[in-house]
């Protein structure tokens, strides 16, 4: 069944059951959420692990003898944010850089084209916005972009624009449910959003879906009418030409699992063997005083001397303060050991800072700590730059609609994504490997200008490279 008769169905609760359809496989959030939040860690469940309720002892009326509840001591709870860390922490390791837009202009056309693009994703923050769907992709295993237009005449992107582009993101983290429907061929026809919002004290559901040339937004608030059409335009709204762009005007990217894999019981461990050893240290550390001899002393009957007490007992006798020894080393080396397997085995660098301030490593030293994480990052790329890519393509369509005249150039120009991964480098080093390969006739001064990633336009600052060398040339000669 074809997106165009689905949504032509007169059954609409029928149309909704199919558009949520999900051939894409991904965790639930509400699982996920119990391990990416420490408070819903087992060590913070006080049925698994109840609190201690202090008893005592009395005889009732009848002479027999109950146990009471006289109060509760509060077991020591110690959840750790792992899951929470590496999410970000891959989410730094994959923007923590901006990912980069290669451009092959050639043409003037090609080149006003990339100005506007770029434009609009500076408006658009899009080096925080790939930040935020990097931990909405890592932690909740799913994000969806939406591009939308909203007719506003102004210039910020160069040229005289009817629209401004604008874009928003949609994450299960958010309450978000997001629902890719695909074709037998495996290209996505419809993308649909269900999510709750709050209205006069009412809670109302909302369900948006958007076709290549169509976006119909159904509501329910709870009647017994169930779903109704609350609206449904075609998406060349707002576009001079009236030809809409032709696309979805939304991108989605998933995995099948959290970027922590399935090692959150390493993270359960460690944070029993802490807690555990915190009941011991909260009900050893007051030291207690011990007397030891063969007859019975009598107690109390210390006087002051000079601000101190004096205790007289048998010579043979002797009183000593006596403090429990924690068994520290097991404990640490069984902590330590579990903390490093987690970090070796989801390849993501444990930065602490306990963990670099003794070493004394230069740039290139650096980087071999990263080897594991760059690995990691290349294994990630791939859906990363496929979303990214498809996102240019569809800013494209929306720049036609901005800069019709230039419809040719859009579609002839070529844009590349490439993810940066973050490292730690000594920009010397790199400025030297960079002016040694130009000068051996490797690589062309216009490459090397975009591998430094110092400029937004290598061509244009290639240009002004060679037209002030041209000028410095000249007044030596005069």
């Amino acid at each position: 069944m074809t997106i165009s008769e689905i949504l032509a169905q007169p059954n609409t609760q029928q149309t909704i059951t199919q558009l949520k359809d999900k051939a894409v496989c991904v965790p639930a959030w509400s699982k996920l959420r119990r391990e990416y939040d420490p408070k819903e860690h087992p060590v913070m469940n006080r049925q698994k692990y109840p609190d201690i309720v202090v008893t005592e002892t009395r005889t009732g009326d009848d002479g027999l003898e109950r146990q009471y509840a006289v109060g509760v001591t509060e077991v020591t709870r110690i959840p750790l944010d792992f899951q929470r860390l590496v999410a970000a922490r891959m989410t730094a390791l994959c923007f923590g850089l901006p990912a980069k837009r290669i451009y092959n202009a050639e043409t003037e056309g090609q080149k006003k084209v990339q100005k506007i693009i770029e434009a609009i994703m500076r408006r658009n923050r899009m080096n925080s916005v790939n930040i935020e769907r990097g931990k909405m992709l890592f932690a909740g295993c799913e994000v969806a972009t939406l591009w939308y237009a909203v007719p506003e005449r102004h210039s910020l992107y160069g040229v005289e624009s009817p629209l401004k582009i604008r874009c928003a993101n949609y994450s299960p983290m958010n309450g978000d449910s997001i629902y890719p429907l695909f074709d037998d061929d495996g290209d996505m026809v419809a993308l649909s959003f269900g999510y709750k919002r709050r209205s006069l004290g009412k809670t109302i559901e909302y369900f948006d879906t958007y076709t290549a040339d169509r976006h119909i937004k159904w509501v329910c608030n709870g009647r017994s009418t169930g779903w109704e059409v609350a609206e449904d335009e075609s998406i060349a709204v707002g576009a001079p030409n009236g030809q809409g762009i032709g696309k979805i005007p939304a991108i989605y990217m998933s995995r099948p699992t959290p970027i922590w894999e399935d090692t959150s019981n390493i993270v359960y461990e460690i944070e029993w063997a802490l807690s555990r050893a915190g009941n011991y240290v909260r009900a050893n550390t007051k030291p207690l005083f011990g007397v030891f001899a063969d007859e019975e002393i009598a107690y109390g009957g210390e006087r002051p001397a000079d601000s101190k007490s004096v205790f007289q007992w048998p010579a043979n006798a002797k009183a000593q303060y006596i403090t429990w020894e924690l068994s520290e080393a097991n404990l640490r080396f069984y902590t330590e050991t579990l903390r490093k397997e987690y970090f070796a085995m989801l390849q993501i660098p444990d930065l602490s800072y306990d963990n670099i301030k003794s070493l004394q490593l230069s740039g290139e030293a650096f980087k071999q700590i990263f080897v594991d994480a760059l690995l990691k990052v290349t294994e990630e790329s791939g859906r990363l730059t496929e979303f990214l890519d498809r996102e240019v393509s569809v800013v494209k369509a929306f720049v036609k609609n901005i800069a019709p005249e230039l419809a040719k150039d859009i579609d002839s120009l070529q844009v590349e994504t490439e993810i940066v991964p973050f490292t730690v480098s000594e920009e010397k080093t790199i400025i030297e490997n960079l002016a040694t390969a130009v000068a051996a006739g490797i690589i062309s001064k216009k490459e090397a200008i975009e591998v430094l990633g110092w400029s937004n336009d290598a061509q244009a600052t290639l240009e002004q490279i060679i037209a002030e060398q041209t000028a410095d040339a000249l007044s030596l000669t005069d």
